[in-house]
């Protein structure tokens, strides 16, 4: 006997009923829940603003390819993924149930995640607040030293990302990120021993090497729960944690850096001690916050788990028909070399690898030396990590405004424009500046491009977006953040010793990569346009039957399919 399911994607909200027709041995006539009505693409980007308009008890579940009998055998989760025991093309909940297991999903997973993000970011970026305590004087070294420190700290992020994306995909994100967390603690509180160039070089080195992949492996565990419409949101809060790490740490190196002098020690080897206890702390405790996915929350120290039988099943069901290629692989296991190479030569994703390289570069060198220029301009250790924070509260501002205006205008080029728009008029101004110019007028303008939109969950969500499946999900997100952090690199190497106090030069080329980086993005543009547009004549050309033929047989993947169209 075969079952068949009819096509419900023009379904409205108020059918009363629906049937189902099974052919084969015998005939049987069996009733179908109504599906939800479809959120058009108008009202999904007014989505944040009207939420309180959705009637709570009305169906939330959405039309899928599993409400069509040419599809569902298609798409229909295997056996070897971990949720398929909670997969139902029937199951139907309501706008007050998924608000429910959202706000849950939240604070269960969102938020721990949060901290983690927050854990290393606060190990990441104390060099800057070390660097108000006279640290480079203290090791004998310069800016140059500490260039080149970034640069490898950099260089060995991005060389751990790809094995350190393989791993967690092998033996899952719950079990290598606490490792992860608490390898570069270790690290990062093992700085309080470092005596010269070398052990400062050494360590930047072991850090990165810790660090790498880390950022990748939270976003493939927090697609697990989430869909892709409420994953750049959830994105964007979780960089505000990268602000707050400054913003809290620049708070507790001004109390941590007085202890300088006691037991003659520096502060700056007080606050790495501290700091990265703290995050070892945090790293012990992520072993047993993080559960494997939905419907395996449950564990000796956590008896009942967090979700009940619906709860899991409304939370897999809304995932896979949000996207169904989430089910391509389960959560231990493991790519291939092949599934690795077939990534890496997807040319469709190349535009946005090129702008990873890119586009953070003209506000990176300014930030990363935004407590060295406060203290060039005469500010003592306290004054100057304090001034950093206008900048990072403006910065969370930012972030949170642009990222949701991604959603709402349904661009993301749109929005990532703005950082480049934001940075170019002030880079100008900055590069005007001469030794004459008001130490609290240089402070403003640093201030705002140190503050800028940082739109960097909006281009991560998009380059997961566009690879359209678990596996070439995990190598993307790998390759995404290692231009990101070439780019770094690039970034680290601008400001140059000889070019000081001013840095015109370094300016010059800041000026030129933010000019370049706005035809870069309206190239892109044009690119995914072109190919979705050609895309949709082929398609529409096609009668229903060939389209199906198509689905049926064609050797066709993810992003590769006639019928995926890229978002930008």
């Amino acid at each position: 006997m075969t079952t068949i399911l009819i096509n419900l994607r023009e379904k409205a909200l108020d059918d009363s009923s629906d049937k189902l027709s099974v052919a084969g041995d015998s005939k049987v006539i069996l009733d179908i829940p109504p599906l939800g009505g479809p959120i058009s693409t108008g009202a999904a980007r007014r989505r944040f603003w009207t939420r309180k308009k959705i009637v709570a008890d009305s169906i939330a579940t959405q039309p899928s390819v599993f409400d069509d009998p040419a599809t569902l055998e298609v798409y229909r989760p295997p056996p070897e993924y971990e949720n398929s025991h909670r997969f139902d093309p029937l199951f139907r909940w309501t706008w007050k149930e998924e608000f429910a297991v959202v706000r849950k999903i939240d604070l269960r997973i969102m938020l721990w995640a949060w901290i983690m993000f927050f854990s290393l970011d606060l190990d990441r970026v104390n060099i800057s607040q070390a660097n108000t305590d006279n640290f480079l004087n203290d090791l004998n070294m310069n800016t140059d030293d500490y260039n080149l420190g970034n640069t490898l700290f950099k260089l060995c992020f991005l060389i751990a990302e790809l094995p350190s994306q393989l791993l967690s995909k092998r033996i899952g994100p719950d079990r290598w990120i606490p490792s992860q967390m608490v390898l570069w603690s270790i690290v990062s509180f093992s700085q309080y021993w470092i005596k010269d160039r070398g052990s400062f070089l050494a360590t930047r080195c072991l850090l990165g090497f810790m660090q790498g992949g880390f950022i990748p492996d939270v976003i493939l565990y927090l697609s697990y729960f989430y869909t892709k419409n409420e994953l750049p949101v959830r994105l964007a809060w979780f960089w505000v944690s990268n602000y707050m790490a400054q913003l809290i740490g620049a708070f507790l190196a001004t109390g941590i850096l007085k202890l300088r002098g006691v037991n003659g020690v520096a502060g700056w080897r007080y606050l790495f001690l501290l700091e990265g206890i703290l995050t070892l702390v945090a790293g012990v405790f992520s072993f047993f916050l993080m559960p494997p996915g939905p419907t395996q929350t449950k564990a000796w120290w956590r008896p009942k788990g967090w979700f009940d039988e619906r709860e899991e099943k409304l939370i897999v069901n809304r995932v896979l028909r949000d996207d169904p290629s989430k089910s391509d692989m389960h959560n231990r296991q493991g790519l291939t070399l092949k599934n690795i190479w077939t990534v890496i030569g997807d040319w469709r994703q190349w535009p946005i690898y090129l702008l990873g390289l890119t586009f953070l570069v003209p506000v990176t060198p300014p930030q990363n030396y935004l407590t060295l220029s406060l203290r060039a301009l005469g500010f003592d250790t306290t004054q100057s990590n304090l001034l950093s924070i206008p900048s990072t509260v403006l910065g969370i501002i930012t972030l949170l405004i642009f990222c949701y205006m991604s959603e709402y205008i349904d661009s993301r080029i749109g929005a990532l424009l703005t950082l480049q728009i934001w940075a170019l008029p002030l880079l100008i101004v900055l590069y005007t500046f001469t030794t004459s110019t008001s130490n609290w007028v240089v402070f403003a303008v640093v201030t705002l491009i140190t503050g800028y939109p940082y739109v960097h969950p909006v281009q991560v969500a998009w380059a997961s977006t566009n690879s359209h499946s678990v596996g070439a999900r995990t190598v993307s997100a790998s390759i995404y953040n290692m231009f990101v952090q070439a780019g770094g690199i690039v970034s680290a190497n601008i400001y140059r010793n000889d070019d000081k106090p001013l840095y015109k030069r370094g300016n010059r080329a800041l000026i030129a990569i933010t000019v370049l980086n706005i035809v870069l993005y309206g190239l892109t543009w044009l690119f995914y346009r072109s190919i979705n547009t050609r895309r949709d004549r082929i398609w529409n050309a096609m009668s229903p039957e060939a389209q199906q033929t198509y689905l049926d047989t064609t050797k066709d993947k993810g992003n590769q399919r006639l019928n995926f169209r890229f978002s930008y």
